[in-house]
């Protein structure tokens, strides 16, 4: 047999038996409890306790979203506008190159009023009326720190763990160590939205849902809004299922000889990937057949759920995957980079996803899903208190990139609604109590999946490899 050592052992650890479909394909777990994260292609000994989350629904928000004027309120703030920020209050924090060299910080308070939102009373900007409905079933965060002060490190760190591309990410660590629950569509989905405006949307690369040194067949599939909603997954005209399920077994069958030659894990995955996009032509035209949802539902999600590749479609099609068994679900919604276009730019861009995101929750909460699916609210960090740009010019001032503190939220299973966890100085510019890392969050995120991040670990190029590095620790203060 004409194998490596390496390929061989390679194989081994991944625990990849042959096995024609992989672990893309899937079968749904049983209900109970213990065994919700025991997938097809699961780890042994995977999960390693208990789940309280059955899947995860992740709703990021690309560029920045801005804590000063959503999460954390500081209403003092309006009698001190534009006043300059006390350097006793910047001192030692990182900002981007550009702002770094600015010799005046002149303090921008919230864009608009906090309100108090639920039975708990918690704050929230009243530009977020239907996230803040569902207040008593989120936990928000807001001592959220990072290192990175730029979009692309910022959203790498929080998806693989490091600012440097090439790590497998979230989504793919949980599908490598749970396995798949869904029968015919993949365990981790991926997709992207911008801002309605269009006006200051961050590109999405690839490496943010990549599977990175992890077997291939982890990365996440990504949806598109427009056109094909899977490329390559159509057949060319004249092609019956017959003809492809036959020239699918064909194919097979010289992949699995090459297997037996090789031992290299990818043919294992190049077999698995033809086998469900043969899947997907049947699963995928149903999943987005979402005018088929009662209007009540489609109500939950706002004005635009039927607009084809829009953050309220993709809210709405996050839970038709949920229920169809996808354990990962990403929504990637760009725009949130309001460096000079702040007075109308961050309006919109809630408009674009509050409803959206307030209709998900409650759309899962109605059908008794909320209790066993995560949703996970972040960002790559926050915005500065201070003030980015012309404050004479309306239209030409902002704020800049700022990691030392910002705000995320988790709601649903094993989380503790109706609760803060947290808290700034009086500007919102220090962590004064309870401060939380990105590899908390992401510790936290694998906890209520059922994860001990400390044990799941790969080994490669002759080091054992994990999620969150050598760092992180679970957020008890927001679990139920």
């Amino acid at each position: 047999m004409s194998t490596t050592r390496r390929n061989f052992l390679r194989n081994s650890a991944a625990g990849l038996g042959l096995a024609a479909l992989g672990p893309m394909a899937g079968t749904l777990a049983a209900d109970d409890r213990a065994n919700w994260g025991a997938g097809t292609g699961a780890l042994n000994g995977l999960p390693h306790f208990a789940p309280k989350a059955k899947r995860v629904i992740i709703l990021w928000m690309g560029g920045g979203a801005s804590h000063v004027d959503l999460y954390d309120p500081k209403p003092h703030l309006e009698a001190m506008r534009f006043q300059e920020l006390p350097d006793s209050i910047r001192s030692g924090a990182r900002l981007s190159s550009m702002t770094s060299g600015y010799k005046s910080f002149p303090i921008l308070p919230a864009i608009k009023p906090f309100k108090k939102y639920g039975q708990s009373g918690m704050e929230m900007s009243e530009l977020l009326p239907h996230i803040g409905s569902m207040a008593d079933d989120i936990a928000v965060i807001r001592s959220m720190q990072t290192e990175a002060v730029n979009h692309s490190p910022g959203v790498t760190l929080s998806m693989t763990g490091s600012q440097i591309p090439g790590r497998p990410s979230l989504g793919s660590w949980l599908q490598y160590a749970l396995g798949v629950q869904a029968k015919n569509l993949p365990g981790y989905v991926v997709m992207t939205s911008t801002d309605s405006g269009r006006t200051c949307g961050q590109l999405f690369y690839e490496h943010y849902w990549s599977s990175g040194f992890i077997p291939s067949h982890h990365q996440g599939v990504r949806f598109r809004g427009e056109g094909e909603p899977v490329l390559y997954l159509n057949d060319p005209a004249g092609i019956s299922r017959d003809q492809k399920r036959d020239l699918l077994d064909d194919l097979g069958d010289l992949n699995r000889h090459r297997f037996q030659k090789m031992g290299d894990p990818e043919i294992e995955t190049r077999i698995a990937q033809f086998e469900m996009a043969y899947k997907m032509q049947g699963s995928v035209p149903d999943l987005l057949q979402v005018e088929q949802e009662p209007k009540h539902v489609l109500d939950l999600y706002g004005p635009d759920v039927l607009k084809r590749g829009s953050f309220a479609f993709h809210c709405l099609l996050a839970r038709r995957l949920a229920e169809r068994g996808t354990r990962c679900i990403q929504l990637m919604h760009s725009g949130w980079d309001q460096h000079n276009n702040w007075s109308h730019q961050l309006e919109n861009q809630c408009k674009d996803t509050d409803h959206g995101a307030g209709g998900l929750l409650k759309d899962l909460k109605q059908r008794g899903m909320l209790e066993d699916t995560l949703v996970v609210y972040a960002t790559e960090f926050g915005r500065t208190v201070f003030l980015q740009g012309d404050r004479n010019n309306p239209k030409g001032f902002g704020r800049d990139h700022f990691g030392r503190a910002y705000s995320v939220w988790f709601a649903g299973a094993g989380v503790k609604g109706g609760h803060v966890h947290g808290e700034t100085d009086e500007f919102a510019y220090n962590v004064v109590r309870d401060p939380v890392h990105v590899h908390d969050w992401q510790a936290t995120i694998m906890h209520l999946m059922g994860i001990d991040h400390e044990r799941l670990t790969y080994r490669y190029q002759g080091r054992q490899f994990r999620l969150t590095d050598v760092h992180g620790h679970v957020i008890k203060g927001i679990l139920s």
